[in-house]
């Protein structure tokens, strides 16, 4: 009998090796490797693809990159706007869309609202293979959704969801989740690298063969990751991540890879009884502040994918009692915050190498840009002195090493949704000054540190 054969892959990188070891030298992750099988004893299923549509199948034929049909890709809309921003635009026939978060995020929520919504328009198929279809019934009547065009089918065998689908045709096709499907040919339990990986394989095959939206369910591990192999990301399309904590009723829905649209771009919805509400206005939700005026508050505008959300930067300077002063960032790169203390210290003449400094984000937004460098040095500076900014200022901008601001992308647009929500001065870099005079508006161009201290 001839032996099985297997690789290890790497959860991180999608790095492989003939044998197991401690530490992938790709990525540096220690216990990162996962046993694949790639054959068994009666054929291999690795690199199995669906072959059963032949309607759909790629020619493969060497042609001219000037011959290439360069027609925009037809989009429709999911009929929820936030959603469609998110995607680029709506969705793309034949594109693979996976939906990771942590358990009660809203993900079949979300889709079973689509799904209903898009099912009184074209042919609508959801898998479910962790609940059973009176669950999912049940929770589509107690959000009152229309539930008389959706499709259901319970399955978690990729191959009978395939040959299922092909007598369907629909346009639309969710699998909840992916952990749970298996493949008969794959030698090892459902949920394990070696099946997500082959599954994801085959289903987007199927779904670009047969110009099928493909809708995929994800789980994530106790750090915040999508469980499976970094190789399942290169598979499909559209990732996107929903995202909220236990106290909130707030979900952020945004994109970590979109081959049609923009990056990190950012949907914001509401949980509310009748199911996900989509918010039209998400600075208003993070600009809950409080009319009198406190120390280390401050607001700034972050650059969302294709628009400018205004969001309300927190910070906390108390005198240490500990020999290293601790320094917290929630929602800010904590590396990046004990850098900038100490261009402040260099160039802004104020030390706080005695203090505990604490920082967050009003909201519970994650800002990666730079672009919030000014606005939390200013925070910083509020806390210290115990002087409150004025309720109508808005900055931002990026504080380089040697104490210059340097401007940031889409300033003037920031400007100018700062504005509509009735802020009257801003502390901005000169490189972004508008051109023209925004009516309502004080904006002070600053080109150092210094000058932004001067102006607050």
């Amino acid at each position: 009998m001839a032996k099985a054969k297997s690789a290890y892959v790497c959860n991180e990188c999608g790095a492989d090796y003939s044998k197991w070891m401690g530490q992938c030298t790709a990525c540096n992750a220690w216990n990162s490797l996962s046993e694949v099988r790639l054959s068994a004893a009666k054929g291999s299923a690795r690199g199995a693809r669906y072959e059963g549509y032949a309607g759909g199948a790629v020619q493969n034929r060497v042609q001219s990159l000037a011959d290439v049909n360069v027609a925009e890709t037809p989009r429709f809309s999911s009929g929820t706007q936030e959603l469609d921003r998110v995607l680029g635009g709506g969705l793309v026939p034949g594109s693979a869309i996976l939906i990771g978060g942590e358990p009660g995020a809203g993900k079949s929520t979300l889709l079973l609202q689509t799904m209903c919504h898009l099912a009184s328009v074209m042919p609508a198929l959801y898998i479910t293979g962790e609940e059973s279809l009176q669950q999912v019934a049940l929770r589509a009547r107690r959000l009152g959704l229309p539930v008389d065009k959706l499709q259901m089918l319970s399955e978690t065998s990729v191959e009978q969801i395939c040959t299922i689908a092909e007598q369907h045709t629909p346009k639309v096709m969710v699998i909840d989740s992916i952990q749970v499907m298996h493949m008969a040919d794959v030698q090892s339990a459902p949920g394990s690298v070696s099946q997500v990986r082959e599954s994801a394989a085959y289903l987007t095959c199927f779904a670009k063969q047969t110009n099928t939206v493909l809708f995929l369910v994800g789980h994530v591990t106790k750090d915040g990751t999508l469980a499976g192999p970094k190789v399942l990301e290169h598979m499909i399309d559209c990732s996107l991540q929903l995202e909220g904590s236990g106290d909130s009723r707030f979900r952020t829905l945004r994109s970590h890879k979109n081959r049609f649209g923009a990056v990190n771009e950012l949907g914001v919805f509401a949980m509310m009884e009748n199911g996900l509400k989509e918010v039209k206005n998400p600075s208003a939700i993070f600009l809950s502040r409080t009319e009198e005026s406190s120390p280390g508050s401050v607001v700034m505008v972050v650059w969302e994918g294709t628009r400018p959300i205004l969001v309300e930067i927190q910070a906390l300077v108390d005198q240490s009692h500990m020999n290293n002063p601790r320094r917290v960032a929630v929602g800010l790169e904590q590396n990046r915050l004990a850098m900038l203390l100490a261009v402040l210290h260099r160039h802004g003449g104020l030390m706080t190498g005695d203090q505990d400094v604490f920082v967050n984000v009003v909201g519970g937004v994650k800002v990666l840009e730079t672009g919030a460098d000014l606005a939390l040095l200013l925070a910083v500076v509020s806390s210290f002195r115990d002087m409150p900014l004025a309720q109508d200022l808005m900055v931002f901008g990026e504080v380089g090493l040697s104490g210059e601001i340097r401007p940031v992308p889409n300033g003037q647009e920031r400007i100018r949704e700062a504005a509509k929500h009735g802020f009257r001065r801003a502390i901005v870099p000169k490189g972004n000054v508008p051109k023209e005079a925004i009516p309502g508006m004080e904006v002070v161009a600053v080109s150092r540190l210094s000058d932004a201290l001067d102006a607050v």
